[in-house]
């Protein structure tokens, strides 16, 4: 009997060129375009209900958060001209082609609506303007997970199912939180109930995809990742516990709202160092590919 071959690769040597991107800037570019897209909702939402004090920070959130998303991504590409290149066609295929488009229609949305409200002036074109954010809201939260799953990265590739849900939970959160800061707390319902909802999804999204990942799932759950990982859990819990308190107390308003913000931040950044340390070792790569080929030979 031939003892089965033990697992190697080649001098050690990575299978995959691990991700050259910044993490500053794309963890950043994940984290803040979530909160543009979820708090156009909330902005939409607080203007049909009649709650200004919610719509207003949310539509300058919005804005804002694009806005810097915008410019992390530039900085990471070195060059303005390279987004604007990837404007020259449009590729359904391709979730950058369709994200690049998605973001030049919806940060000049956001800009109009944030500006309209500043000015107070234009309200019909600023209603407008809202409303269409929040149409586009939703994919511009969630597309950065389809981005990152369609790359060969084990530790995104494998969670394909799950990371949109998990990125949709923590965009929610984070939008929710800067809303619990900055609205008054009689018009902060809407983000009460958000914050529990985001945090609910974002949570059991996760565990559930860990579970189904296997192998994959280890990075989530060593060194840099993992702290990062369990502050995001404790943290978003946390804050989702203190979002529940319906008190006036602007004090425990700002704490839930901290905790919610960070703790998405923490989400994101981890997800992105994790599938960079699946990159750098070979077997993430390569036991998952062979225990397919096993199962399908069976």
């Amino acid at each position: 009997m031939v003892p089965e071959a033990a697992f190697s690769s080649y001098y050690g040597k990575p299978v995959l060129k691990k991700p050259t991107w910044k993490p500053l800037d794309i963890a950043g570019y994940l984290y803040l375009g979530g909160l543009a897209g979820a708090s156009s909702l909330l902005a939409a939402g607080g203007q049909v209900t009649g709650r200004p004090g919610l719509a207003a920070p949310a539509k300058l959130a919005a804005a804002g958060a694009v806005s810097l998303s915008l410019a992390a991504l530039v900085h990471d590409l070195g060059r303005p001209a390279r987004f604007l290149n990837m404007l020259r066609v449009l590729k359904p295929t391709s979730p950058m082609s369709v994200g690049s488009w998605l973001l030049a229609g919806y940060a000049p949305l956001t800009l109009t609506a944030a500006t309209t409200q500043v000015a107070g002036r234009y309200r019909l074109l600023g209603s407008a303007a809202t409303a269409a954010s929040a149409v586009l809201g939703p994919a511009v939260a969630t597309y950065t997970a389809v981005l990152l799953s369609d790359t060969a990265v084990p530790s995104w590739h494998e969670g394909y199912r799950e990371l949109p849900f998990v990125f949709a939970g923590s965009a929610a959160t984070a939008a929710s939180g800067l809303a619990l800061a900055t609205a008054p707390a009689a018009q902060a319902g809407p983000a009460r109930r958000l914050a529990v909802l985001g945090a609910a999804l974002e949570l059991g999204a996760f565990r559930a995809m860990k579970r189904r990942m296997g192998l994959t799932a280890e990075p989530f759950e060593q060194g840099r990742p993992h702290r990062l990982l369990r502050a995001a859990e404790a943290l978003t819990a946390g804050g989702a516990a203190l979002a529940l308190c319906r008190g006036r107390d602007r004090r425990v308003a700002v704490a839930a709202g901290a905790a919610l913000l960070t703790g998405s931040a923490a989400l994101r950044f981890g997800v992105f160092h994790a599938g960079v340390a699946s990159a750098e070792d070979p077997k993430y790569t390569v036991v998952p590919q062979r225990e397919r080929l096993a199962g399908r030979g069976g």
